[in-house]
């Protein structure tokens, strides 16, 4: 219905023109628009976290998200999430305890664990199922995903300066 229009968003650092519709939602546009494969489409109704990005850090599902509202925010894909002490940290846990089963979950899980640990970073139990509960692993990995996170915040250098 909309005409198509020029938008610019930065996303992992990098400043992009995207001509598109500004209803279409985020998630495409980096898929398919700008070649960033590595968030995934699951049910394009913001309950899997499949498609899980940081928007100024926030977790945010893009396959709801149209870009026209992204604006100046900084969005992180998992492409670059470990470029990042949290996220190297959580990306190598996943790798020592083997969290991965079919992997298509994972990329939104590594997401919202590193928004996690960014705001917490001695999650208990309870905060790691509580931050962790909008992402869905058909393949059941979520004890090997909490151990992992847990792992992660023990060898990750988060928060060094205690922010309160």
């Amino acid at each position: 219905m909309g005409e198509a229009m020029t938008f610019k968003i930065k996303v992992n650092e990098v400043e992009h023109e995207v001509d598109v519709d500004g209803d279409i939602p985020l998630l495409w546009v980096l898929r398919d628009v700008l070649g960033m494969t590595g968030t995934k489409f699951g049910c394009g109704k913001a309950l899997c976290g499949a498609c899980t990005v940081h928007v100024n850090g926030t977790p945010m599902r893009s396959c709801v998200m149209p870009v026209e509202y992204i604006g100046e925010s900084a969005v992180t894909t998992i492409e670059a999430i470990g470029d990042t002490p949290i996220g190297e940290s959580l990306q190598q846990a996943w790798l020592d305890l083997e969290v991965v089963q079919c992997g298509y979950c994972q990329s939104g899980q590594i997401m919202s664990a590193a928004a996690l640990l960014a705001a917490n970073s001695e999650p208990t139990d309870s905060d790691i199922d509580g931050a962790m509960a909008g992402n869905i692993c058909r393949c059941g990995t979520y004890l090997r995903i909490r151990e992992a996170i847990k792992q992660a915040a023990e060898t990750s250098p988060t928060s060094s300066s205690q922010g309160d």
